[in-house]
């Protein structure tokens, strides 16, 4: 049974301690945070979210109010049904649409539209459906890099959640070795699921994808595949920053790297990691609030 705790608090609260909660080593991932704006009305008026797999304990709800300074707003708990709060939470969702692409969910029908890519994404224990502004505005990236002549041969999802972006990079570039990883176990069927969904073949051979279950880069088989012409990094800010020469390491010589998860005001901090591991920004795109960056790597460290 889930619970949800909750707090009520001003945007700038609650952007504040969606950073504080990517600066915190040792961070509890059983308790997954989100954040959104109550009332279109108010778009000053934010409410902070923590679900956790049982009643919140001592430690629990300590955590999240560690997040805010004084005063912390009321924190409120809530015992969940008995059901698949993800789920619940993205019944029903319109699809999407993003560059060439079309992301559904099995309810609804295909639009049999020859110019576009559809993907079935059904909800799911795990997090990348395209209906985050994040997850959108790079599949509107990746069709960006398409028209802009980019030609990896070798292509990696970092954070893949449920494998959406690994698919559209392969929809996109057939011919390139893919590889999707995730620190979450929980990711793996999903992903797997979804594979077998929209007829993606999984492999390890060209036009086929690697699914790895990975803390970042530190996987054998992610580092044997490098270096890679384009990786994808869907995640936080404050992760993207601790791997940024990570990823150097990674990427080929004037490789790729595709960047979300960030929150515009969160941009320059981000871009100064990566200007450091050798990086320059080629596109950008922001979606909402968050920014979406195409780098590209200019030289060797």
């Amino acid at each position: 049974m889930s619970w949800k705790l909750s707090a009520l608090a001003t945007k700038e609260r609650v952007e504040e301690a969606l950073d504080r909660r990517e600066e915190i080593i040792g961070w509890d991932e059983n308790i997954v945070l989100t954040a959104y704006e109550v009332d279109p009305k108010q778009p000053e008026v934010w409410r902070l979210e923590a679900y956790t797999p049982g009643e919140p304990n001592d430690a629990e709800r300590a955590a999240l109010h560690e997040l805010f300074d004084e005063p912390v707003p009321p924190i409120l708990a809530e015992k969940l049904p008995d059901t698949d709060w993800v789920s619940e939470s993205q019944k029903g969702v319109n699809p999407i649409r993003a560059g060439r692409f079309r992301v559904r969910t099995p309810d609804h029908k295909p639009l049999g539209d020859p110019s576009l890519t559809e993907f079935v994404i059904p909800a799911a224990q795990a997090f990348g459906t395209g209906q985050h502004e994040t997850t959108a505005g790079c599949l509107e990236m990746l069709d960006i890099m398409k028209r802009q002549g980019l030609t990896p041969r070798s292509v990696a999802d970092i954070g893949t959640g449920t494998g959406l972006l690994a698919f559209a990079a392969m929809d996109l570039w057939p011919l390139a070795h893919a590889v999707a990883s995730d620190i979450d176990p929980v990711c793996e069927p999903a992903v797997i699921g979804n594979c077998d969904m929209n007829d993606i073949p999984l492999g390890t051979e060209r036009g086929e994808l690697a699914m790895v279950i990975a803390d970042g880069m530190d996987d054998p088989s992610l580092q044997a595949r490098a270096p890679y012409d384009l990786l994808i990094a869907n995640i936080l800010a404050g992760p993207l920053i601790a791997m940024a020469h990570d990823f150097a390491d990674a990427v080929s010589p004037r490789g790729s790297v595709l960047l979300a998860g960030l929150l515009e005001r969160q941009e320059r901090t981000v871009r100064a990691a990566y200007l450091k591991a050798g990086f320059r920004v080629h596109r950008r795109i922001v979606n909402g609030d968050w920014s979406i960056l195409w780098l590209r790597r200019r030289f060797l460290r």
